[in-house]
């Protein structure tokens, strides 16, 4: 599965440029905006883990959020913000599938029209999920068409608001309240983060995390976790500028896909970030199987890299304090089962 070479910044480089990145206060604020509407997820131990990897192994199951990933807190945050000619006019979002339910949601539970502009071969799960949330759904084929150019024109017919799917702080900071979430919990727990793990396409969530985790558990080092192949912000804080992936190339991780680091999020994520690792898509499909298999939860491929890594041997956790963000759960139940059934054992 290919991305489309046209970035989503390249659509929203004039207005991105000119927003300012969110800050810790802004996160706060998301959080009280959030708080009618959804509960904190949870933060989960597993004993088999611990003692596999000899460390103390937090799991963040974004992966049960509502509609199934974090991405509802960013979606829900920016459109519960705009005013009442924006509502009646409606949104547009381009999507593979986790953001495209977010908005979705959002804009059911806000009484607003939808539109989501998807791939053609995105999971046929997140499709029909996208759908069913009441989003007006625009096919596209990611290898000839841009679904900026697409989204872009829709919104211009409609008067709808664009809402991109990482770059525009108030996304970042609703996806920020992950990270406030995760610093209370593991307080509860009576740890300290020595280090947070956090999957990243564009960057707006880990951006989010960043930004909470700096203010409340600063000594918690926090990673970037990515694809290979789809490891650019990885090379991109090594670079100190941003830097793109190669063009068709495919990984499994289909919610991974952003071609580069967003303008804004790399703007926070390159003074707040430590480094990043890279795991490989057969690495990512036995976190999958290993997450259904001993945690007992249902990991997309994207939500899952973080934890592939550390599986892998790839994050040093013995003696330490370590969470993981598992940031998606919307897999086709025949790629779920591919994943167990090529890996039966933990």
């Amino acid at each position: 599965m290919a991305t489309n070479p046209i970035s989503t910044s390249s659509l929203l480089r004039g207005s991105a440029a000119a927003l300012e990145p969110p800050t810790y206060d802004d996160v706060l604020a998301a959080s009280e905006r959030l708080a009618p509407i959804i509960g904190p997820t949870p933060l989960l131990r597993s004993r088999a883990l611990d003692a596999r990897v000899g460390g103390r192994i937090f799991l963040k199951a974004e992966c049960l959020q509502y509609t199934g990933s974090f991405k509802f807190r960013g979606a829900y945050n920016r459109l519960v913000q705009l005013d009442e000619q924006e509502r009646a006019a409606g949104v547009v979002a381009f999507s593979s599938g986790n953001h495209a339910q977010g908005v979705a949601a959002a804009a059911a539970l806000l009484g607003m029209k939808s539109v989501i502009v998807m791939p053609r071969d995105a999971p046929a799960a997140k499709i029909d999920a996208t759908r069913g949330y009441g989003a007006e759904v625009v096919l596209y084929d990611r290898w000839t068409e841009s679904r900026e150019g697409i989204s872009a024109a829709i919104a211009a017919e409609r008067g709808a608001v664009l809402v991109p799917p990482f770059d525009d702080p108030r996304i970042i900071a609703g996806q920020g309240t992950t990270g406030l979430e995760l610093a209370r919990q593991a307080e509860r727990f009576g740890e300290e983060l020595d280090a947070a793990y956090v999957p990243a396409s564009g960057g707006g969530l880990i951006a989010g995390v960043a930004l909470a985790l700096a203010e409340d558990s600063p000594g918690t080092a926090v990673y970037v976790a990515e694809p290979a192949g789809f490891d650019d912000y990885g090379r991109s804080l090594e670079a100190g500028h941003r830097v793109e992936n190669a063009t068709g190339i495919s990984s499994i991780c289909d919610a991974l896909l952003s071609p580069t680091p967003g303008e804004i999020t790399f703007e926070v994520n390159s003074r707040l970030l430590a480094g990043g690792v890279t795991v490989s898509d057969d690495e990512v499909r036995r976190a999958v199987a290993y997450a259904a298999r001993t945690l007992k939860l249902v990991v997309e491929p994207g939500g899952a890299v973080a934890l592939a890594a550390l599986l892998a041997g790839k994050i040093d956790a013995r003696g330490k304090a370590v969470a993981l963000v598992l940031s998606g759960g919307n897999i086709d139940p025949a790629l779920l089962a591919d994943c167990i059934g090529a890996y039966p054992e933990p």
